[in-house]
């Protein structure tokens, strides 16, 4: 594991809307970070799904001023992308070694210890949530708690690693091409969004489909290669040892997954959130229906206040009538579990 002296940083302002970029050199490779807000805040990491980074994943998430008032009240945010997927990323080499899903989170740990971060809230989606979650078991001291959205725990499935396998083809023979986009945006989103001959696909898909024409093919064959060679980790989330939260959508292909997960997981310490007529990327699709249960789970950490200065983005409780909370009214599916954690930690 390299050193935090052979790490690098590159800050970049002007392309990340305010953010700064962070190239840091790890043992496994140079990884992109990308930090908002204030860093003496707590850390916040985030870490996407196969082919997106922070922009295509977190974006509408991040940028609703509700859900700013709640994070970059709270937080300084950390976006990691996998090896490659930042913006304007260069082609890997691929005669490199693959990384193993083991690699990825010993990166994050090298990024954790260049900023010198203690304990951090990690934030994932499918392919990053179990990246995330793999790190959260073997690093346990380093993680405060978990926002999973459609997160993976088992090995590929026999129709996962099919669907895998077409992929890595079509990356290796014809690169990003629009069947390959069609199998990604399928994961990612339901049908509602992504239209039909009928009904045009949505903004958020048309802005995703233009920013998967920027990944460099070797580069998502890369990650998708270390996915598909992931272990089954569920036995060991009863000794997770950290608060989690989960948000699956009802039409994500990864449902089963994560009610699987769910199941495996300290019922005292964690909780499912299900969204109707959402696709995996919650946080994109539907960044609304996070708001209020991320709300309740931060309560439990002491980390969030409302911001009552006039003018500023508000709570999500305080902008929402009472009568509006059920979840009936929320457009939620509240699995009978527990789904809002206590105040003590």
């Amino acid at each position: 594991m390299a050193e935090s002296s052979d790490s690098v940083s590159v800050n970049v302002e002007t392309i990340y809307l305010g953010g700064k970029q962070h190239i840091i050199r790890t043992g496994q490779g140079s990884i992109s970070v990308i930090i908002y807000g204030d860093q003496d805040k707590p850390a916040l990491i985030t870490y996407p799904d196969l082919a997106l980074n922070y922009m295509s994943c977190f974006q509408q998430l991040f940028f609703c001023p509700e859900a700013a008032s709640l994070l970059l009240h709270n937080f300084c945010i950390y976006h990691i992308c996998p090896p490659g997927h930042e913006l304007g990323a260069a082609a890997l080499n691929p005669e490199d070694p693959v990384p193993s899903v083991d690699d990825l989170t010993d990166q994050i740990l090298e990024v954790l210890n260049y900023f010198r971060l203690g304990a951090v809230m990690g934030m994932g989606v499918t392919a990053g949530a179990y990246i995330l979650t793999l790190f959260a078991m073997k690093y346990k001291e380093r993680i405060l708690g978990l926002i999973l959205v459609s997160p993976l725990c088992k090995a590929p499935s026999w129709t996962e690693w099919f669907h895998n396998k077409v992929m890595s083809n079509l990356l290796y023979f014809y690169g990003m091409c629009g069947l390959l986009k069609e199998y990604l945006l399928s994961r990612y989103f339901s049908k509602e969004v992504r239209g039909s001959s009928e009904v045009p696909e949505s903004d958020i898909v048309q802005a995703c489909r233009r920013l998967l024409d920027e990944r460099q093919s070797i580069n998502v064959l890369r990650f998708l290669q270390a996915l598909d060679r992931r272990s089954d980790i569920s036995e060991g989330l009863r000794t997770l040892g950290c608060r989690t939260l989960i948000f699956v959508g009802e039409n994500s292909p990864f449902q089963c997954e994560a009610l699987h997960m769910i199941a495996k997981l300290d019922r005292r310490c964690s909780a499912l959130v299900e969204v109707q007529a959402c696709g995996s990327m919650v946080t994109e699709e539907q960044p609304h229906a996070m708001l209020i249960p991320m709300e309740y789970f931060l309560m439990g950490y002491g980390l969030y206040r409302r911001v009552k200065i006039s003018g500023s983005p508000r709570s999500p409780l305080s902008c929402i009538a009472p009568e509006l909370l059920s979840p009936e009214n929320m457009g939620l599916k509240l699995k009978p579990i527990k789904t809002r954690l206590s105040t003590q930690r």
